[in-house]
């Protein structure tokens, strides 16, 4: 998959960090940067690119995932989940069909992150399961309906 990341100035060490690590699972990576102090520049701008297909998926990292995760969720099309443990990482797919998450640099260590990481993009959301309804909500929503 082709993995958009980006983040503001507090998180460069940590997207350091991933970009390798995701590149070694085997996934292209699109860095979005990270010199913009205004996060929702970046966060924005790289949920544009999910939503529009340019990436297949996303990760932002801010201070605390959380300002990201509401910039990106303003996009039509990019649903951001702010993942801080692994069984929320592969949720954000299996359950909920996020296709960026966010995490915070100042409030988890590179090694979990790591694991956010991989544990979110190793999964798929099935269109056919039983979050299906809820997730077709959402999108029935934001569609007007």
């Amino acid at each position: 998959m082709k993995i958009a990341i980006g983040c503001d100035p507090n998180a460069v060490d940590l997207k350091k960090i991933l970009i390798p690590f995701i590149e070694k699972l085997g996934h292209q990576v699109k860095d979005y940067g990270s010199d913009d102090p205004i996060y929702a520049n970046v966060a924005i701008t790289v949920a544009e690119d999910v939503a529009k297909g340019v990436c297949d998926r996303g990760i932002l990292i801010c201070g605390t995932g959380i300002g990201v995760s509401i910039a990106a969720n303003k996009v039509k099309g990019a649903y951001a989940a702010c993942v801080s443990n692994v069984y929320q990482a592969q949720r954000a797919t299996l359950s909920n069909n996020a296709n960026i998450i966010t995490l915070g640099a100042q409030v988890i260590g590179s090694e979990l992150a790591k694991c956010l990481a991989e544990a979110y993009l190793a999964n798929t959301y099935d269109p056919a399961s039983r979050s299906a309804p809820k997730v077709n909500r959402i999108t029935d929503y934001e569609k007007g309906a």
